[in-house]
């Protein structure tokens, strides 16, 4: 993977773009909240002979800093077709982890038909009727809580909380060691209240391609479970629920995970024979 750099006016976008298959379809590696590129490390390892692959530090995280924390989960969305435009991708697959999700879900809105499919992991929908009130408001209004834990606990707690292996919680433990604590607070409540922002601009969010659902059984962030459950029933989408597997599910059950990314990609490939 080879790493490059896209300017924006709020900061520097650091992204890696690899894989040996000129001509397949290029995966879209969109990692979560606090985390960076290095969240896919076992699908770029395992996917990178047979498919064209990009993922990014996201603005504002690891080497994507310094960075105005001042945008929008849609300013994302249109940076990130930029940086598609400017690699000649056309059609990708939009993998998203959790946060990565949402800026996917963001991109399907501002850029119709442009993607030839959509693969939630540990994420959920964007429709506002999916969200209550009260989780708005808590959403607007985190930045507080992660400031009264400890740091050496909010370490410990926050990769407990993403995984339920050893790997997945080093690999998290190891995110978190890139930032101070002031940043690592400043980044993460930035990032939850422009998805409350997100959701209260009530925007239609319909995924016009063909999308999958993953989530991990024993996924403990917030209510990710339940609307995962909600929005497989109520969009008709397909889920696998991926077992033993916590929040990066891509992580716990990486093996499992790149067999349902093959098997997508493959299904799309041969849909458009």
């Amino acid at each position: 993977m080879k790493e490059k750099l896209y300017e924006t006016p709020c900061g520097t976008i650091h992204y890696w773009k690899g894989g040996t298959a000129a001509g397949r379809r290029t995966l879209v590696l969109l990692p979560g909240l606090t985390a960076d590129h290095r969240l896919f490390e076992s699908q770029i390892e395992a996917l990178e002979p047979d498919y064209e692959l990009l993922s990014w530090d996201a603005p504002g995280h690891a080497a994507s800093r310094p960075f105005e924390l001042n945008f929008s989960l849609m300013d994302k969305a249109v940076w990130l077709h930029d940086i598609l435009k400017r690699e000649g991708v056309c059609r990708p697959v939009l993998i998203g982890q959790s946060m990565g999700g949402y800026v996917s879900q963001c991109f399907i809105q501002r850029f119709p038909g442009e993607a030839a499919g959509f693969i939630s992991i540990d994420s959920a929908p964007l429709k506002r009727s999916y969200v209550t009130a009260a989780e708005l408001w808590l959403l607007k209004r985190m930045e507080p809580v992660y400031r009264a834990y400890p740091w050496k606990r909010l370490e410990a707690d926050g990769a407990k909380g993403c995984s339920e292996t050893a790997y997945g919680r080093t690999l998290m433990k190891s995110f978190m060691g890139t930032y101070s604590k002031d940043e690592y607070c400043r980044l993460a409540a930035h990032g939850y209240r422009m998805l409350a922002e997100a959701y209260e601009a009530d925007l239609p969010y319909e995924i016009d391609c063909p999308a999958l659902l993953i989530c991990g059984e024993k996924d403990k962030a917030g209510s990710t479970k339940r609307y995962n459950r909600k929005w497989a029933e109520k969009e008709g989408l397909p889920i696998c629920w991926i077992p033993g597997a916590g929040h990066n599910s891509n992580t716990d059950r990486p093996e499992e995970i790149n067999g349902l990314i093959r098997k997508f990609a493959e299904g799309l490939e041969e849909g458009e024979r």
